[in-house]
């Protein structure tokens, strides 16, 4: 089930300025929370985006190792060896 927490978040100065130029009849978002959201909606997009990235590439070297390299393990050696 989804939760609703209010938020108190403080901006001066340019920030501020930069917000109202956003919202409202000129900008491209009604009003302070929504483009709040939308900031947050992309901030969680980008993390996701990096830690998928992150795991591409892991996977990537992973797969560019030689064959040779490679050993066969048993489980209990794979259990083993992440025990420690």
């Amino acid at each position: 089930m989804s939760r609703t927490t209010t938020m108190t978040v403080r901006v001066s100065g340019a920030l501020s300025e930069f917000v109202a130029a956003n919202v409202g009849e000129d900008g491209a978002y009604e009003n302070v929370s929504e483009y709040i959201r939308d900031l947050i909606r992309r901030d969680k997009e980008r993390s996701e985006r990096e830690a998928f990235d992150r795991l591409k590439a892991e996977l990537n070297r992973a797969f560019a190792v030689p064959d040779e390299s490679y050993k066969p393990l048993t489980a209990a050696e794979v259990i083993a060896r992440n025990q420690t």
